[in-house]
């Protein structure tokens, strides 16, 4: 067991490098380093100072639950309509307790409602307000295109050096998440290039190398979806 437990370290390594840390950038790498160094060998990397003149740093500031209609977010949005995600406990598309068995688990999808931008901050600016409720302004499928289309002038359309490392593919998907201390986003797999720009607050990663499949033991559930209404929330 011992020679099998090394032998695996030493996998892990081999994904991350001499150091097993993931490396950090001060500044950003130019396309070619960015493709040698981590895009072919499928390392991540944390980059410091990448997004630096964007606006979105100094006009998306957090702001307190009693600011959230008068944020600059809530002004440029002020007619636009998001799909907010709605959960118990921040948890979504993650396993979960049936409530009609307890010791069984589902794998439970988020309440999804169409909310005026300015309603959805409040909620989400507010999270102790709504104890048995977490809101998350999270959707896939290029949604800052879409329903934040408002918003495309405070961010750069591409990483410049980043597209040219992947040879010159514009983003397929460009998606703005917007939560709070008790969001939480749940084990998964992407398919495909990853970039993640923190504008406010924090993020925090827990990453696996594709070597630890093994170890995951994947099983199907059952599908669920958390369904609010006025009084409760329950299963469907």
């Amino acid at each position: 067991m011992e020679e099998i437990e090394r032998l695996w370290s030493e996998v892990r390594e081999l994904s991350l490098g001499n150091t097993g840390t993931v490396e950090r950038l001060q500044t950003p790498p130019t396309p070619l380093q960015f493709l040698r160094d981590f895009v072919n060998p499928n390392k991540p990397c944390i980059i410091s100072n990448a997004i630096n003149h964007w606006p979105a740093l100094s006009l998306w500031a957090h702001h307190q639950a009693h600011q959230a209609q008068h944020s600059y977010l809530s002004r440029s949005l002020s007619s636009s309509t998001v799909s907010l995600h709605l959960t118990p406990s921040g948890r979504a598309d993650a396993l979960a307790p049936l409530p009609s068995s307890p010791s069984s688990l589902c794998f439970a999808s988020a309440h999804v409602q169409r909310t005026p931008f300015p309603d959805a901050l409040r909620l989400i600016a507010s999270p102790d307000d709504h104890p048995s409720l977490v809101a998350y302004a999270q959707q896939q499928n290029d949604c800052f295109r879409s329903e934040y289309s408002a918003l495309a002038n405070d961010c750069d359309a591409h990483i410049d050096w980043a597209t040219e490392a992947f040879g010159g593919a514009l983003p397929e998907a460009v998606n703005l998440w917007i939560g709070n201390h008790r969001s939480h986003t749940s084990f998964h797999k992407d398919h495909y290039e990853n970039l993640y720009a923190v504008v406010s607050g924090e993020k925090h990663f827990i990453l696996l190398p594709p070597t630890d499949v093994q170890r995951l033991y994947i099983r199907e559930y059952p599908a669920a979806t958390y369904t609010y209404s006025s009084v409760c929330s329950c299963y469907n």
